[in-house]
């Protein structure tokens, strides 16, 4: 079978590439056929994670396994599209580049039947540049400053309080 997918890169402006590729094919060839839709060269650390619909970072599949134990996560070239994605479960996070944050949402458009002479991975749309910069991402953690504050007594901005040695080295 043949999975279409639209990968939209998660900025304001429109920025998506539509590819269809063989669901018997690898994350890493996805992953491939992704950098080379959108122009990166491939170089660079990347990992798809599975999600929800409310787009909700799940499960990682890595590019290479860098957990503290081996096999502690999937790895694309291991993990096939069949297995990743499916009817059920339809939409994936894939970062390209750890240091920029090139962030894309993708999703399972359509599942088909291959047409007799094409080959895939095939790019069969593209709308809009890609910026020249990875957009800024807004990372906003859980406020636990008040509850620090309620659970020791202390004020974490009034550093004159805080017991701290300079000298402790």
């Amino acid at each position: 079978m043949i999975y279409r997918f639209r990968v939209i890169l998660d900025t304001k402006e429109d920025v998506f590439r539509d590819i269809e590729i063989e669901d018997s094919n690898t994350m890493e060839d996805f992953h491939n056929a992704i950098t080379q839709a959108f122009g990166f060269g491939g170089q660079e650390m990347a990992s798809f994670y599975v999600s929800n619909d409310l787009w909700e970072q799940g499960e990682e599949i890595a590019l290479f396994d860098m957990s503290e134990e081996p096999g502690g996560v999937r790895i694309m070239g291991d993990t096939y599209l069949e297995d990743a994605v499916h009817e059920d479960q339809t939409k994936l996070i894939y970062v390209y580049d750890f240091l920029k944050m090139w962030t894309f949402l993708v999703e399972l458009a359509e599942i088909a039947e291959p047409e007799d002479g094409r080959s895939y991975p095939n790019l069969m749309f593209a709308h809009g540049q890609i910026p020249e910069e990875a957009p800024d991402k807004e990372f906003i953690a859980e406020d636990t400053e008040d509850e620090f504050s309620e659970d020791y007594g202390l004020d974490a901005d009034d550093y004159d309080t805080l017991d701290f040695d300079e000298n402790w080295n």
